[in-house]
C-alpha cells in the first residue's frame, strides 16, 4: 500500500495472453424474466461468423414469465447451449457461474436484452489480437419497438441521457475506462478474480478497474456495436435507474476519485431540485422577501437550463417519429436522471447494501408488437 501523500505509481503495461486462432469462444449470459428477448439474443450468439467452436452458457435466475422453460427448449435443440442455475438472480454471481462452466479461452459477455451483429465476435477477436488488450468493447446501440421504448433508446444513445461514456456513441478508438459487455481473455479474468459478487450493479466498471490496475488494457472499438432493447415501462425504468444509481454511490464510497466526474451530474440535479423547492416554499410563505428572495431565485437558473436542454433533445431531429415519441422523451430523460441521482445520494450516504434491480424481478413482460 502506498504511503499517504505519495504518488501511486501506474502499473507496468502488460499484454494479454495470445490465444491461438480458432481456439473457441464462450458466451456468458445472465437471464431473468426475458422471454420476449431471449430467443433472439441466443440466436445472434450462435450464428456468429467464427472460425472455431462456440458455446453459450445461460445463468438462469428464478424467472416467472416462462423464460426458464424457453431456455430449456433452446438448450434441448442445440448442444452448444449450457444452462446453469443462478437462484439468487445476482448478475455478477450468474456471470461467474457461467464463466466457471465455460471451456474456451475467450469470454464474451452478452445480455438477454442484446443482439449481436453477425461479425461482432470476429471483429472483436481481431481487435484483441491487434491491441493485446484484455477486454474489448464497442457501442451500445439502443433501439425500441414502442414510443416509450424508442424514447428510452434515444436517451441511451444521447450524451445527455447517460453522460457521454465512450460506449454510448463514441467514435474514436482507443483505451477506455470500461467496456460495454466485453470480449475478454479468460486467463486475465482468472488472474484478477472474476466479477466481484458483492457488487450487484456497476460490476463491469469495477472489473475493468481491476483489469487496468493489473496493468492490462481495456479497449474501445467503435466498429463493434450491440443492439440493446431498454425497459418497456416507465415504472421499470425508474426502478432500474434508482438501483443503478445506488450502486454507483456505493462504488464512489469504495473507490472515490477513480469514478468519473460525469457520475456526479445526476445527484447535483437532484440537490438543485431540492434547493429550488425549499426556496420556492420560503418565497411563497413570505419568509424570503425583497432582494433576498430575488437573489435566492438564482437557484432556478440551472433548472431552467436543464428543462430547455431536455426540450431541445425531445423536439430536435432525433426526437422521434411522432408526438408520442417526443412527449415520452420529455418524461424519460428526467426520470432517468432523477431516479439515478436519488439512488446515488442514498447509496453514497448509507451504502447500497442489498439494493437490487426490482425491474427484473417478479414482473411478467407483456407481448411486444
Amino acid at each position: 500500500m502506498h504511503e499517504p501523500g505519495t504518488t501511486r505509481r501506474p502499473p507496468r503495461r502488460r499484454d494479454a495472453p495470445v490465444v491461438p486462432p480458432g481456439a473457441g469462444v464462450s458466451y456468458v449470459m445472465p437471464v431473468l424474466n426475458e422471454r420476449n428477448y431471449l430467443e433472439a439474443a441466443v440466436r445472434t450468439v450462435l450464428t456468429q461468423q467464427l472460425d472455431g467452436p462456440a458455446e453459450a452458457i445461460l445463468a438462469l435466475g428464478p424467472s416467472t414469465d416462462g423464460t426458464t422453460e424457453l431456455a430449456r427448449t433452446l438448450a434441448a435443440a442445440d448442444p452448444r447451449i449450457t444452462l446453469v442455475d443462478n437462484p439468487e438472480a445476482d448478475i455478477p454471481r450468474g456471470l461467474n457461474l457461467a464463466i466457471a462452466a465455460s471451456r474456451y479461452p475467450t469470454i464474451v459477455r452478452v445480455d438477454a436484452h442484446s443482439e449481436l451483429a453477425p461479425d461482432y465476435t470476429r471483429r472483436a477477436l481481431r481487435t484483441l489480437e491487434r491491441t493485446r488488450a484484455a477486454n474489448v468493447g464497442g457501442v451500445m446501440r439502443a433501439d425500441g419497438r414502442t414510443p416509450f421504448q424508442r424514447a428510452v433508446a434515444r436517451a441511451y444513445n444521447s450524451p445527455i441521457g447517460l453522460g457521454g461514456g465512450a460506449y454510448h456513441g463514441g467514435t474514436r478508438e482507443g483505451e477506455a475506462e470500461s467496456a460495454y459487455l466485453g470480449v475478454m481473455r479468460r486467463a486475465v479474468l482468472d488472474e484478477v478474480g472474476l466479477f466481484d459478487e458483492s457488487i450487484r450493479r456497476g460490476e463491469d466498471w469495477e472489473l475493468n478497474l481491476r483489469i487496468r490496475a493489473a496493468g492490462y488494457t481495456v479497449w474501445f472499438d467503435p466498429t463493434l456495436a450491440v443492439t440493446y432493447w431498454p425497459r418497456e415501462s416507465w415504472a421499470r425504468l425508474a426502478r432500474q435507474f434508482r438501483a443503478t444509481g445506488s450502486w454507483r454511490g456505493e462504488l464512489v464510497r469504495r473507490y472515490g476519485r477513480r469514478n468519473s466526474l460525469r457520475f456526479f451530474a445526476p445527484p447535483a440535479l437532484v440537490i438543485t431540485i431540492a434547493l429550488s423547492l425549499v426556496v420556492a416554499t420560503l418565497q411563497a410563505t413570505r419568509v424570503l422577501t425583497g432582494w433576498i428572495a430575488l437573489a435566492a431565485s438564482i437557484v432556478y437558473l440551472p433548472l431552467a437550463a436543464y428543462a430547455a436542454l431536455v426540450a431541445v433533445v425531445a423536439v430536435g431531429p432525433g426526437g422521434g417519429r411522432g408526438l408520442r415519441d417526443k412527449l415520452w422523451t420529455l418524461a424519460v430523460l428526467p426520470t432517468m436522471h432523477i431516479a439515478w441521482g436519488a439512488g446515488f445520494l442514498l447509496g453514497l450516504a448509507r451504502g447500497a447494501h442489498d439494493t437490487i434491480d426490482t425491474s427484473r424481478i417478479g414482473d411478467r413482460n407483456t407481448p411486444l408488437p
